[in-house]
């Protein structure tokens, strides 16, 4: 690459790129709002030799807004095996070389793992640049505890696959994080609720796009929702763990009863669904009807 071509654009000014060291550059790219690319990543993608996409046509929109002309070349899950063992020779021979997928950061649901692994065995050097992470912002936006968590990807698409790996995934404590495409969202929800009864649950749709919006409810509500809607876009869905001990109903049900005897409907409400951690409405839902038995 010339040295007039390490450069970049933002909003038509152009910057220069430094020089970067040898070695594979992992770069997180935006998620939909191309906006969301750092100083850095924009640095080293204009400063790199190659940059390995996992569609060149799909980087090409992201490359291109910010006038990146450096050489592309398709890296995915079909050929990085192949390509594993030349790409570490060129890193070896002192080339820089970056590392994008589609959207976000590679490696997670996305190519580049025997890469990495083919690197970190010949001892050649790999840089992180941080960024974007569809993973981290669905999480940050669940208002489910974060200080645990697990990400699992995707699912298996065929439901049997699907029921299975729920089930080992059944007394997990921590906040539980997949990846979900459009077209089965209902379904995905619907074991979740089957295998893991009730808990709560967040769906997180277009994360940083214009049609961004995230819906929170029980599993079983949520698949409900989902049932007879078309959906647009990949999905994070994020789920509540297990809770240390079942809470039995004939437990709450009794609480609930004693706290509307002097206290009033909501309050009552309140009170027993934080002693028991439940979902509001389940509860709000009982005290109606207990309400209108008189």
């Amino acid at each position: 690459m010339s040295a007039e071509s390490r450069d970049y654009f933002i909003v038509g000014q152009r910057f220069d790129a430094p020089a970067l060291a040898p070695g594979l550059y992992v770069v997180a790219t935006p998620i939909g709002n191309l906006r969301d690319i750092t100083l850095r990543a924009l640095e080293t993608l204009a400063a790199a030799d190659t940059i390995l996409c996992e569609d060149t046509r799909t980087s090409a929109r992201l490359l291109d807004h910010y006038g990146i002309k450096g050489r592309r070349e398709a890296l995915h899950e079909h050929n990085e095996r192949d390509k594993a063992d030349a790409i570490v020779a060129r890193v070896a021979d002192g080339a820089a070389i970056a590392l994008i997928s589609d959207a976000g950061t590679p490696l997670l649901s996305d190519p580049g793992f025997p890469l990495i692994r083919a690197l970190a065995e010949a001892g050649q050097p790999i840089f992180p640049i941080p960024g974007a992470s569809a993973l981290l912002a669905g999480l940050v936006v669940a208002g489910l505890p974060t200080d645990a968590f697990a990400f699992h990807g995707f699912l298996p698409a065929k439901a049997g696959g699907r029921k299975n790996a729920l089930e080992k995934f059944k007394d997990s404590r921590e906040t539980l994080v997949f990846y979900e495409s459009p077209r089965r969202i209902a379904g995905t929800l619907a074991t979740m609720a089957e295998v893991w009864g009730p808990r709560p649950a967040v769906v997180a749709l277009e994360l940083t796009k214009r049609f961004e919006r995230t819906r929170r409810g029980s599993l079983s509500e949520l698949a409900e929702q989902f049932s007879g809607e078309e959906t647009k876009g990949e999905a994070v869905i994020i789920v509540a763990g297990a809770t240390e001990t079942a809470v039995a109903a004939a437990d709450w049900h009794a609480a609930l009863a004693e706290a509307m005897a002097d206290q009033p409907l909501r309050a009552a409400v309140d009170e027993v669904a934080a002693r028991f951690g439940l979902k509001r409405k389940d509860v709000y839902d009982a005290a109606l009807a207990r309400k209108a038995k008189g």
